[in-house]
């Protein structure tokens, strides 16, 4: 019997990552899981369009370090839903009994949780929009809701358990993303499915990488030019990837393991490494880039003053947080700081300064915050990791400028409190009290005097700083 991984969140990242390992696990021999995917949002149509049209099938190119390209055909995604605003197709899909795990990438902003991991529904209208919806037994496009109604017609249709796997980079993704779900599904009055989620399904924590960059019409080119086949859904991403997954399946599962896959009994050092490591650096050099006029990550992390921005905050005040003698950190931090860098600075990625600054409302709280509230908590100094809150605070005043060479995304930003901070007399001291930024480190003087010494320094460095040509 063939089983049915669902995925929603049709985007890069999915196409270069999860498909890509069930991919290869069908052309080693095992043929037992396939995926089908599409999106809660009316987005991408032209790319799932040109996937329906291809049968699902799409190339990918990969770029190493070295600059070494290859290109691969994925075949994994079997059915492409095209999106409806009732979602009747991922409903169909996701209610079959053939389907056991249920995945989605939606980042990690699209699941509007506040410091104390509650749903922000004074924050989000759409995200109340939904819950009224849900409460007339509507579906709608936020997370909560799509699952919402996936899960009902499960639950009515008598299909059995399924695992609800997020792919996102969220720390603690299964446990936080589930309090999410559970919670909307309390707000709503539905206590039969409350109790059969809790009863039929899991939702393993995962931490997965690969840098993977919005294709630009270059790609398609460089396939085309590569295979001879003119791909519209082309996809490219670095060489590097990696997954682990809390080994907790609720309906089984693909052998993953036999194709690099890391199941573990716990995720946490691999998370927290990956998330403070990789995505908060990237943010680092996104930001600082940003600053001095630089477009590509590749450039900054080139920049010699940007890179030691980053190798600083890594090395002075976040490895000693997470390799102590309590509690040892099985991975080798120095190499890998020095892999993500050396990752950042391949030039053939061309991931942009856009794509990789957008959401800093979530990224602060969830990338930063905690290597902060640690080194506070063990009465260690913060010089180098408030430097990248200072980043973040310098790009959001040339943002309210309207001084950015690109449009700034960030679905947790609340832009009338982002005005209120870049208008303020004292703008750190209001973006040092924002609790969505800091929760209980709102206010804190020893939060507050870092971040204003190293405002300080970052605008020295914008003001005076001198791009370095490319290599």
């Amino acid at each position: 019997m063939t089983h049915v991984m669902l995925h929603l969140g049709l985007g890069s990242f999915h196409r270069a990552h999860q498909a890509v390992y069930l991919h290869q696990l069908i052309q080693s021999g095992d043929s037992s899981w396939v995926l089908a995917a599409g999106n809660t949002r009316p987005d991408m149509a032209e790319t799932l369009a040109a996937l329906a049209a291809q049968g699902g099938a799409y190339t990918l190119e990969t770029i190493s370090p070295a600059g070494e390209h290859r290109y691969e055909r994925i075949t994994s995604i079997r059915q492409v839903i095209p999106w409806t605003a009732d979602l009747a197709g991922l409903v169909a899909w996701g209610a079959d009994s053939a389907t056991r795990i249920i995945s989605f990438t939606v980042t990690e902003a699209g699941y509007y949780l506040d410091a104390a991991n509650r749903l922000d529904l004074s924050t989000f209208a759409d995200l109340r929009a939904d819950v009224a919806a849900a409460r007339a037994g509507q579906p709608g496009p936020t997370i909560y809701a799509a699952l919402t109604a996936i899960l009902r017609e499960r639950m009515r249709q008598g299909s059995g358990p399924v695992t609800l796997l997020n792919c996102d980079n969220l720390r603690h993704n299964g446990d936080r993303s589930r309090a999410g779900l559970l919670e909307f599904i309390g707000l709503i009055g539905d206590t039969a499915l409350f109790d059969w989620v809790q009863a039929h399904t899991t939702s393993p924590n995962a931490m997965v990488d690969r840098i993977t960059p919005r294709p630009t019409p270059d790609v398609r080119e460089r396939v085309k030019a590569a295979t001879g086949v003119d791909d519209a859904a082309a996809v490219m991403g670095e060489s590097f990837i990696q997954w682990v997954i809390e080994d907790r399946f609720a309906a089984g599962r693909p052998a993953w393991e036999k194709v690099g896959v890391q199941m573990v009994p716990s995720v946490d050092a691999y998370e927290e490494a990956k998330i403070r490591l990789l995505n908060a650096t990237h943010s680092c050099v996104a930001w600082a880039g940003t600053l001095v006029g630089y477009q590509f990550i590749h450039e900054g992390t080139q920049d010699p003053v940007i890179r030691q921005m980053a190798h600083d905050y890594v090395t002075h005040d976040t490895i000693p947080v997470l390799d102590t003698t309590e509690h040892p950190c099985p991975i080798d931090l120095p190499q890998y700081r020095d892999v993500v860098l050396d990752r950042f600075a391949n030039p053939a990625i061309c991931d942009t300064n856009q794509r990789v600054a957008m959401d800093g409302f979530s990224k602060i709280p969830g990338f930063i915050a905690p290597t902060i509230r640690q080194r506070l908590a063990r009465g260690e100094g913060i010089e180098s990791v408030a430097m990248l809150p200072a980043l973040f605070l310098a790009f959001l005043q040339r943002w309210y400028r309207d001084q950015l060479s690109y449009a700034y995304q960030d679905q947790a930003m609340d832009p009338a409190v982002a005005h209120a901070m870049c208008q303020a007399a004292d703008p750190v001291a209001v973006f040092c009290a924002d609790r969505l930024l800091w929760g209980d480190l709102a206010g804190d003087a020893r939060l507050t005097d870092a971040v204003r010494r190293a405002y300080a320094r970052v605008q020295a460095f914008a003001a005076e700083h001198v791009r370095q040509p490319p290599l």
